[in-house]
């Protein structure tokens, strides 16, 4: 392999395992498909890996791509970080209010609770960081943030909390899976021996899927089929037939109305986990932290 790949043709890959075929990526970043299909081949005479099944049909991803659209989607997500923290650094006088959220918070409640928020205080600046759970509870113990919100089920050590909101686990694969056809629910032992798509280490996700499975089964699960950044690479990745993932409701809702995903019953494990405000010990949120706190207690509350 001569050189690291280009950030464009890195996205390119990624948008086309999140839209399923290369004429759909091309189209979403704006290029056209001869100029998307010349950079792919460029990427995989750099990698020295075939990447994309070419047919009459159009191109999608090998077992080989898929695998790299995860890693692939790790090194944006650490590139987005180091873009994320420059700017939170440049903006940090400006900010009034530095939250940090995980993923499935970020994407799903916090806009509603931050809307809540400005209707309140039309001119407060609120500037937040998107990670994983583990990182956003470093990030409120270095007093870098004002508030946290993480899935993680653990005990979170130099924090205190509040549960702001609930949320499940489903178990989904591709309709094309073989799942979709079993007449009974999938047990926790059978689950602990399934490589899934999961999450990368310190995500909540990752953590909850995993004590619920060692909780029922005994044991601790397999390792991985793959390790994917965010929870909407999980979901790309299972779509396109890669396996059976354990993801938040929230996340999947959409495609499981769709039915581009199909929900497999669970028997015998508790995949309910709580959503949780977190700020350092020995101190109380005050000022906007204090306010968007009560805005996400009070939308808990229905």
């Amino acid at each position: 392999m001569s050189g690291a790949p280009d950030l464009e043709s890195l996205q390119l890959l990624v948008l086309i395992g999140e839209q399923g075929s290369l004429t759909r990526a091309a189209s979403v970043a704006g290029v056209s498909q001869p100029m998307a299909s010349k950079r792919m081949s460029a990427l995989e005479r750099r990698l020295g890996v075939r990447l994309l099944e070419r047919t009459r049909r159009g191109s999608s991803l090998t077992e080989a791509g898929t695998l790299v659209v995860g890693w692939a989607q790790r090194v944006l997500d650490e590139l987005q970080v180091l873009v994320d923290g420059v700017e939170a650094l440049r903006r940090e006088s400006a900010a009034q209010l530095a939250v940090a959220a995980s993923l499935t918070v970020a994407e799903h409640l916090l806009p509603v609770w931050a809307g809540d928020l400005r209707r309140r205080t039309p001119e407060l600046h609120l500037g937040l960081q998107v990670t994983n759970s583990a990182r956003v509870a470093e990030l409120v113990r270095q007093g870098a943030v004002d508030l946290g919100f993480v899935e993680s089920p653990g005990r979170l050590v130099g924090l205190r909390s509040r549960i702001v909101a609930r949320d499940r686990l489903v178990l989904v694969v591709s309709p094309r899976q073989r799942w979709v056809r079993r007449r009974r629910p999938v047990e926790a032992a059978e689950l602990a021996a399934t490589p899934l798509v999961s999450r990368e280490p310190g995500s909540g996700t990752r953590e909850t899927v995993d004590r619920a499975i060692e909780a029922a089964a005994g044991r601790p699960p397999v390792a991985p089929l793959l390790e994917l950044g965010s929870s909407t690479a999980v979901r790309s990745a299972v779509s396109a037939g890669a396996g059976p993932a354990l993801l938040s409701e929230l996340v999947v809702a959409p495609e499981l109305a769709a039915g581009s995903l199909v929900e497999v019953p669970v028997q015998g494990l508790d995949l309910t986990r709580e959503l949780r405000a977190v700020w350092r010990s020995g101190a109380r949120p005050t000022g906007p932290a204090a306010e968007l706190l009560h805005v996400a207690l009070r939308r808990s509350r229905g």
